[in-house]
């Protein structure tokens, strides 16, 4: 099977290496020429990354990045063949999805999306969560593929064209949401004179425990690592379109909305390129103390 590879990030670089290390034929495509892998054959443009391969792989920043490389000038879809795969692996929007089906689907281009969950570390090791939407016969033929990037038990097919990117949005958006709900708890409850590593382990016992608070969140409280592999900017857009999402479907969000506030308020304080875990300095700040675990929980 011959794939292209288009987006070769923080995120879609090691995937793509894990392809090549696989054995595929690859060829690959980025706006930054440095980018190129070893192993993989460079293409100048999107389209001549697609010219005769079986399926193309997108991991890009944003919906307009999706719709650019897919349809604009010297795009991805005018060298697809017919009975070639899209798989658009960026994290994107239902309407994204309509609008490109409609171009594809004439010219006998099938089209899956597949955002992944699983950050830097899940993409070089190749264990990604991957959620797909779109037909389950092509979703079936291109499972081999998924498998090299993602972990196979994880891997899992959502429901119709679309469904992919809507349920990677509702993830990002409760793990933002945990990320802001569980800073402003350790900041109470250590203001309030609770050492931290006791009311981390009090609160995990409990019945509030959550992933992000028994390990998600140890980056910062251990190391001081906000997780620059994604940036600031790319948390402040996914939750843009979260809330868009919610808006287009008339579901109330105003918890949703209030942490994208708390997100863009940290992008002005710390830059686009400020890690997506930074809006927990905010509260550092005005604590004039790092959240940090210096002793071993009771």
């Amino acid at each position: 099977m011959r794939i292209a590879f288009i987006g070769l990030g923080n995120m879609g670089g090691p995937m793509a290496r894990n392809l090549v290390a696989a054995g595929y034929d690859l060829a690959v495509h980025d706006i930054r020429p440095d980018a190129a892998i070893d192993g993989a054959t460079w293409a100048a443009s999107p389209a001549e990354a697609g010219a005769g391969r079986d399926v193309a792989i997108t991991m890009l920043p944003t919906p307009r990045h999706v719709e650019a490389v897919l349809l604009g000038p010297d795009g991805l879809l005018d060298a697809l063949a017919p009975g070639a795969v899209w798989i658009d692996m960026s994290t994107s929007v239902p309407e994204v999805a309509d609008r490109v089906r409609r171009a594809a689907e004439p010219r006998g281009v099938h089209v899956l999306d597949a955002p992944v969950s699983g950050m830097a570390v899940g993409a070089k090791a190749g264990t990604l969560q991957i959620f797909v939407g779109g037909d389950p016969e092509v979703y079936a033929r291109v499972r081999p593929v998924l498998e090299v990037m993602g972990d196979p038990e994880r891997i899992m097919r959502v429901g119709g064209h679309g469904a992919g990117y809507t349920v990677k949005l509702m993830i990002n958006l409760l793990w933002f949401a945990h990320l802001v709900a569980t800073t402003e708890v350790l900041a109470i409850g250590t203001s309030a004179g609770v050492d931290l590593a006791v009311l981390r382990d009090a609160l995990q016992a409990s019945p509030a425990a959550s992933n992000f608070l028994g390990r998600d969140v140890l980056s910062v409280l251990e190391r001081g690592d906000y997780d620059e592999s994604f940036a600031l900017a790319l948390a402040c857009k996914d939750l843009g379109l979260a809330v868009d999402l919610a808006r287009e479907v008339k579901v109330p969000a105003e918890l949703s909305a209030l942490v994208e506030q708390v997100f863009r308020r940290a992008r002005r304080a710390y830059g686009d390129r400020a890690g997506e875990m930074a809006p927990m300095r905010l509260w550092e700040d005005l604590l004039d103390s790092p959240l940090r675990l210096t002793t071993q929980g009771a």
